[in-house]
């Protein structure tokens, strides 16, 4: 199946005898308070035949121990304790290099898996030897609320070939994935390797876009595939100035992946150019934005206009550059500019469009 037409997807039945495996590496660093939930998230999965390899990065607060405990109760965990903190990419890469099982899951401790997710992505990919990977929605929800309920509906599945599916993610220079709610086939997991070492933030979007280099894209839409902790202690966050480095290393797994993209990409040169300018045009008018309600934050907003214009000098054509200039001449007052607030309109209308895409067809 190459085309993008959506099928109704039942529940999860297998098509093998014995059910397929689905080894989940579980990174951990100071998570043992919620290591308990995130593993029966895991292990209460239907249809499939789970295990878990918690890999703990040194943590000082005894997830380690936590994570012995739970594995000398259930057979299906395993733990592996780093002696000294090596970071969550080398952490992720440890875990991810010892896997063995049909089906890998990244999971951070501080995420859980939806009911049945595992097996809605595991039967598209046993009835379509082509998909790679499979992702769908990742619910949000913060540290001091309920677990989010949502009544669902009828799981859907689609199939986006790998070079539709990277050119879409060229052209909207977006990562649709939130991470815990991506079920890879082993075998290309282990083709593909680990991590980049030199994402730290974006190193996730970058091997989505490798995984796609070489396979098709399986989407299940219509019910949620995990919940996604929203939290200041995330492991990927800590001391990172969220919005220059995001776009910075949203640029950056692009143009590492671009730069190996052989044939995949007709042409990764003009590609990479249009990622620049639609992450240029981003930080402009993220610079203009500070200007006009945070003054004080020029120096953030000098760095943003700064790193624009190296990645796409043409972005002083854009409205969104026009914007800036508008707010270092007039501050606070271009809030209220005819072009102004025509481009905010225009981006927030966009925005709401791409996240309404995101939630019904998983792009």
């Amino acid at each position: 199946m190459t085309g993008s037409t959506a099928r109704d997807l039942p529940v999860a039945t297998t098509r093998r005898r014995g059910l397929p495996t689905v080894e989940v590496v579980v990174p951990c660093y100071n998570y043992g308070h919620l290591l308990p939930g995130c593993l029966a998230s895991i292990l209460s999965q239907e249809g499939v035949e789970p295990t878990v390899h918690v890999v703990d990065d040194a943590s000082p607060d005894g997830s380690g121990d936590v994570a012995e405990r739970l594995a000398a109760g259930d057979p299906r965990v395993r733990v592996t304790r780093h002696e000294v903190n090596k970071g969550h990419i080398a952490t992720y890469n440890d875990g991810l290099a010892e896997t063995t099982g049909d089906y890998v899951v990244l999971l951070s401790a501080d995420d859980l898996i939806a009911p049945g997710a595992l097996g809605r992505a595991t039967e598209l990919m046993e009835a379509q030897p082509g998909v790679g990977f499979v992702y769908g929605f990742s619910r949000y929800f913060t540290e001091t609320a309920d677990l989010p309920t949502h009544p669902g509906g009828r799981a859907r599945a689609r199939v986006v070939p790998g070079p539709a599916w990277i050119g879409r993610r060229l052209r909207k220079a977006t990562n649709t994935i939130s991470s815990p709610e991506v079920v890879v086939r082993g075998s290309l997991q282990r083709a593909v390797g680990g991590y980049r070492p030199d994402l730290p933030y974006s190193g996730d979007l970058e091997m989505w876009l490798r995984l796609a280099a070489r396979a098709d894209v399986g989407i299940v839409t219509g019910v949620d595939q995990a919940y996604y902790r929203v939290h200041q202690q995330s492991m990927t966050r800590v001391s990172y100035r969220a919005e220059i480095r995001d776009l910075q290393q949203r640029y950056a797994a692009f143009a590492a992946f671009l730069d190996e993209a052989g044939n995949c990409v007709p042409e990764p040169a003009a590609a990479r150019r249009h990622v620049g300018q639609v992450l240029g045009a981003s930080a402009a008018w993220r610079a203009g934005r500070t200007l006009m309600t945070a003054p004080e934050q020029s120096a953030e907003a000098e760095e943003m206009e700064r790193w624009a214009v190296e990645v796409a000098p043409d972005v002083v054509r854009t409205p969104e550059y026009r914007a800036l200039r508008l707010a270092r001449r007039l501050g606070a007052r271009a809030a209220v500019h005819p072009a102004v607030l025509a481009t905010g309109l225009r981006r927030r209308v966009e925005e709401k469009l791409y996240w309404s895409s995101r939630r019904r067809r998983g792009v």
